[in-house]
């Protein structure tokens, strides 16, 4: 019998064990702390520095500036041309006379005007009788020493009333911006007595906002110029003493919110 050769074992390829990827954070052996704001390395954001919210007011009282009067001129007529005629002129006249005190009057403007007709109210139908007119004008005087002896020429004219005068202020007045200062000023004030209550200091400004637009307030409807109502259409007052019209004292506020940084307080 013939010997078969001897076969050898299969042998498996020799494999290398299984590496696992890193999970913990890698470190650069060349990266360095930064460091914090003591010269040591960074812990956290820097503290913010403490901040006080204030509300800054301003009351000011201060003279007026201008004097408005209102004129209201009034007209009959047979007719509607008769009417119109007699407003037309009437109005011309207050105009001409406001017109010679020169700068005195600072502005003069017309309202409302109407003509209406004025019916019969006994009998039928809707017979016209008459028609009455109106105007109005407004004007501003700047110069009060002129003011009694204009109001009074005024009330002297024809079917003219006069009513006034409104004290009031230019809204460009400085009085408004000194307001404005005066409750900023205010605010740092009472920011200010907060911190040395903690016993630090203010350190900065965050902002400083308005709540309100200022104004000037003064009496609702004004101060009349005569010590009783405006004369009657028509009326005369021959040569009438010239009233004596002390000017009304106008009330100008301002207002501010305003935040403050502050030194950190020890407590």
């Amino acid at each position: 019998m013939s010997a078969e050769p001897a076969t050898e074992p299969a042998t498996e390829p020799a494999t290398e064990p299984a590496t696992e990827p890193a999970t913990g954070p890698t470190e650069d052996p060349a990266a360095e702390p930064v460091p914090g704001p003591t010269g040591g390395a960074a812990t956290g954001p820097a503290t913010e520095h403490p901040r006080v919210a204030v509300r800054g007011e301003a009351h000011l009282e201060v003279d007026p500036e201008i004097a408005r009067i209102t004129l209201t001129i009034t007209a009959r007529g047979a007719d509607r041309r008769d009417a119109v005629g007699n407003l037309t002129r009437r109005n011309n006249t207050a105009l001409e006379l406001l017109k010679t005190y020169g700068d005195a009057v600072a502005h003069t403007e017309t309202g409302a005007l109407s003509i209406a007709p004025e019916t019969a109210q006994r009998g039928r139908g809707e017979r016209i009788r008459a028609y009455n007119g109106r105007v109005t004008l407004t004007a501003e005087i700047t110069d009060f020493t002129v003011l009694g002896e204009l109001t009074t020429r005024l009330a002297d004219l024809d079917h003219t009333s006069v009513h006034g005068p409104h004290w009031s202020l230019r809204p460009d007045s400085p009085a408004h911006r000194r307001a404005r200062q005066e409750a900023v000023r205010q605010a740092v004030v009472r920011a200010r007595e907060y911190a040395e209550a903690l016993g630090t200091t203010l350190t900065g400004v965050v902002d400083i906002a308005d709540i309100g637009a200022d104004t000037a307030v003064a009496s609702p409807i004004g101060r009349p110029g005569f010590g009783g109502p405006p004369a009657a259409p028509g009326a005369t007052r021959g040569a009438a003493a010239e009233p004596a019209l002390e000017p009304r004292r106008q009330h100008v506020r301002a207002s501010v919110n305003a935040r403050f940084t502050m030194a950190p307080p020890t407590l």
